[in-house]
């Protein structure tokens, strides 16, 4: 019964002469892909996709060398089906929350990837949905850069996606749900803008920072420039600082002590002016300085946005 089944502390390996076919948490799934192996001499090629035993269907799929059980259902599944679940497993093959290549530093989604020892980045977004859509694409076209189209079909999604590469970076620029409203002048008029902003501190795009010098050859290439209805990028060169003129005396006090600091940091350097509640003045204060851009939060630390 057991014969190439290793118990773990929670789960069941198939191992052969040192070579793990697969880890499973119940006994009689590995039992059902031991015995399956068995019959097809161990070869991983010569596995069907679907199995029928004790009136429930198995979707197998063999993946980097191990067998994987993607789904048990008392109905046969279509093909379109078992596609879209040995999809499901390619991009996430150990159920890691982000799935295979996606990263997260701070608020950021990062795309990287190994390849021959050394480590490549191929994108950088703040939106999850964005770097999964470009991991996906990447993985269904052998991380080819060069094969997205300016608009890109999002078939996960059923919407499209406005993309550009620079520098073999892959960024997105919008989504639409239908194709037909699609501006491309203004979508990059849009994206120059989130570019100008993050420079100039009027707003924190971190996926954008690669990007902040080559503003001007971006307008050039995009044959348009940033626009907004409240800045004057042109005339504006520290706009940070007439933010910071309108703050009140207190707002400006606690901006003044911030330094990569805690709340605790801030207390005792403003402990001239301590109070009832001082505390939750101190929180309420910093909330309106980083909802104004002045400030960022990194975990328990405030830093302070200085114009660029």
């Amino acid at each position: 019964m057991t014969k190439y089944i290793r118990k773990n502390k929670s789960s069941y390996a198939i191992v052969r002469s040192s070579i793990n076919y697969g880890k499973f948490r119940e006994i009689d799934d590995a039992v059902l892909v031991r015995d399956i192996l068995i019959e097809n001499d161990w070869n991983l090629d010569s596995i069907d996709e679907i199995h029928e035993a004790d009136g429930k269907y198995y979707v197998l799929k063999a993946i980097d060398g191990k067998v994987h059980i993607l789904s048990k259902s008392k109905t046969e599944p279509s093909q379109n089906e078992i596609d879209e679940l040995v999809k499901k497993r390619m991009r996430n093959p150990n159920n890691s929350r982000y799935g295979l290549n996606i990263t997260k530093v701070f608020d950021t989604f990062i795309i990287k990837k190994q390849i021959a020892g050394d480590d490549y980045i191929f994108g950088y977004y703040d939106r999850l949905e964005d770097a999964e859509f470009v991991r996906n694409h990447l993985l269904d076209n052998q991380w080819n850069v060069e094969s997205f189209s300016e608009i890109q079909y999002d078939e996960d999604k059923d919407n499209y996606r406005v993309v550009e590469v620079i520098d073999d970076k892959v960024y997105v620029l919008a989504s639409f749900e239908d194709e037909k409203s699609i501006n491309l002048d203004e979508v990059h008029c849009e994206f120059l803008n989130r570019i100008t902003k993050h420079k100039l501190g009027l707003a924190q795009y971190p996926s954008l920072d690669e990007l902040t010098d080559r503003i001007p050859e971006l307008e050039e290439k995009f044959n348009t420039k940033a626009r907004d209805d409240v800045w004057d990028f042109k005339n504006t060169q520290n706009p940070l600082d007439d933010i910071i003129f309108t703050l009140t005396p207190f707002q400006k006090s606690v901006y003044d002590a911030v330094d990569n600091s805690t709340v605790e940091d801030i207390e005792k350097a403003l402990v001239r002016f301590r109070s009832g509640n001082f505390t939750q003045k101190i929180r309420k204060n910093l909330d309106e300085l980083e909802n104004q851009g002045l400030i960022t939060k990194n975990q328990n630390h405030y830093i302070k946005q200085k114009p660029k």
